[in-house]
């Protein structure tokens, strides 16, 4: 099996003395991050365990990387309009929704293709997440088309001149695909910069190839210094080192409007997707080494750990519960949300 690549934490270790003024973040930011990761995590196992049931037809998902969304979420501008942040996601953004304040509901319908599912009515894919509300732009089955899509707000938000950016997430595997060469070109045109944050979650692997035998660089991110692209690779499995660099770039974006190309190198822990098992893997898990800081730390308890987990267990069972119970979508709704219509109610003329 590949191992994960060994980046070295650029965080500095805190003294084991509760409410120490030397800890990287504020006491209950850390937990906030802990509290948010174990409640994505614990989403997740609850899906893979709905698609095992045979409740659900397809499971993809981002187990391992909660350490990176859960941050990305945090700092993300939520809200709608180009004064807020744009959010081109890909379908291993559970934990950036969670910290946005997606309810686990919302997952759960999703997986089971219930007519309640607010993101698509039940007609599409597990995680394949829409909230205009929030300027989540929907999910795609294609994979990295988001990072085309990315252009088009991240330019209307540079007309505009607010303070909202455009972030875009993907995967390594699919930074092959040209929409991702296209983004950097767009994004870096001299004099016409674009506010947008480009990320990468490198978890070292496509569907079933390795990244070393797939690319010749020695980092996705590496491509960005072609086109005079500020760059940064990160350890995606330290949520510390993962809510500062994020803070930073995405201060620094807000700033200047220019854009970053940001590496988080991570785990992908239960396999690419139910297509080859979604069984758990040995590879390092972000939460447990987060724990074991957090309780060298004297922040928490192994009990309180534990309780917290049991606590979101139950919650997304018991909302997988009240889904079942829930209506599928009807053949006359097959139309629904596929057009934007106008004041009328004529799509054609919009």
């Amino acid at each position: 099996m590949e191992s994960m690549p060994n980046i070295e934490s650029k965080t500095k270790t805190a003294p084991k003395q509760k409410g120490s003024k030397d800890l990287p973040l504020p006491k209950e930011k850390l937990l906030q991050i802990h509290n948010l990761m174990v409640k994505a995590r614990s989403l997740e196992e609850r899906l893979i365990k709905i698609y095992k049931a045979g409740d659900a037809f397809f499971w993809i998902g981002g187990p391992g990387e909660e350490a990176f969304g859960v941050t990305l979420g945090m700092l993300a501008d939520k809200g709608k309009g180009h004064d807020h942040d744009w959010m081109h996601l890909h379908y291993r953004c559970t934990p950036t929704l969670i910290a946005m304040g997606m309810p686990m509901g919302d997952s759960i319908r999703l997986i089971m293709n219930k007519a309640t599912d607010v993101s698509t009515g039940g007609r599409n894919f597990a995680n394949h997440y829409s909230y205009p509300e929030w300027n989540v732009a929907p999910v795609t089955s294609p994979i990295e088309v988001q990072y085309s899509t990315a252009i088009g707000t991240a330019w209307a938000q540079r007309r505009a001149g607010g303070k909202g950016i455009s972030v875009v997430t993907g995967g390594d595997a699919g930074t092959a695909e040209g929409d991702f060469a296209s983004c950097l070109i767009w994004a870096s045109r001299p004099g016409n910069e674009l506010p947008l944050l480009i990320t990468v979650q490198n978890n070292k692997w496509g569907i079933s190839t390795n990244y070393d035998s797939q690319h010749g660089e020695k980092h996705t991110s590496d491509r960005g210094k072609a086109f005079n692209i500020r760059t940064e690779v990160i350890n995606g499995n330290d949520p510390i080192e993962s809510y500062l660099k994020l803070k930073e770039v995405m201060e620094y974006i807000r700033q200047e409007k220019k854009p970053v190309v940001l590496e988080a190198q991570l785990s992908r822990l239960y396999g690419h997707s139910s297509a080859d098992g979604a069984n758990r893997r040995d590879e390092p898990c972000c939460i447990e080494l987060f724990e074991k800081r957090l309780i060298e730390w004297g922040l928490i308890t192994r009990k309180e750990c534990d309780d917290i987990k049991k606590a979101y267990d139950a919650e997304a069972r018991a909302e997988m519960e009240a889904a079942r119970n829930e209506p599928d979508p009807e053949a006359d709704s097959i139309w629904d949300n596929v057009y934007v219509d106008n004041e009328n109610g004529d799509w054609r003329k919009f």
